[in-house]
């Protein structure tokens, strides 16, 4: 199996909750170093001993239990913000991989239940500790395969989105600035090719100046 598709089969295994407990920046980046044999099967929490049984069949590395760095196995779990404790700060908003939170400034916000993996990146931030990681019920218990793939499919949307708002802002802060300070990777080959040619010129200017000067004490 070549090394992009061992990649992807790994990548179809895990859970893609983004939660960053197997110590990568996201599930992706797991199957990686998974797939080039620098990380072990076992350090995936959300995933649990069927994962790694899973993970074991895929990459040949032998099944070993749960490293317990990393977290513990425990039923889904989804996170529930206390509307008369939020401040509407959307640091929360900030965290969330998969965009399962709306709200505004200074408005209280709402995870939808449906859309959140579980993470927890989204506990840490709040400044006044009105999120709570409550156990699913009903229909959010369940986190299928198809759930998976609409959770990669929106983190790397937000990715995108990411990127696409600081280029747009690098663009407009660029614009905004004086003339003087837009020298970009882009124009400096010009720049630098206009010091030479300015240098050029004031040698020529000198040579002329010397030449006549000499022309003069003749």
């Amino acid at each position: 199996m070549a090394c992009e598709q061992l990649i992807e089969a790994i990548d179809r295994v895990l859970p893609q909750t983004q939660c960053t407990r197997c110590g990568y920046p996201d599930c992706r980046a797991y199957a990686c170093a998974l797939a080039g044999g620098t990380a072990p099967i076992n350090r995936c929490p959300p995933g649990g001993e069927a994962g790694i049984r899973r993970l074991a069949a895929i990459t040949g590395q032998p099944y070993s239990p749960l490293d317990a760095t990393c977290g513990v196995e425990h039923p889904r779990r989804v996170a529930v913000v206390d509307e008369a404790r939020c401040i509407g700060c959307t640091l929360c908003i900030q965290a969330c991989p998969v965009d399962a939170i709306i709200g505004a400034p200074r408005a209280m916000h709402v995870v939808i239940s449906e859309l959140c993996t579980g993470c927890e990146l989204c506990v840490a931030p709040c400044p006044v500790d009105c999120i709570a990681m409550v156990e699913a019920t009903g229909a959010e218990v369940s986190w299928d395969e198809r759930r998976a793939d609409r959770a990669r499919e929106r983190y790397e949307f937000r990715r995108a989105r990411l990127v696409r708002d600081a280029a747009e802002r690098a663009a407009r802060l660029a614009s905004r600035a004086p003339k003087s300070d837009r020298l970009t990777a882009t124009s400096a080959p010009e720049a630098k090719r206009a010091a030479i040619q300015a240098a050029f010129e004031r040698a020529r200017a000198k040579r002329a100046a010397y030449a006549a000067r000499d022309r003069g004490t003749q």
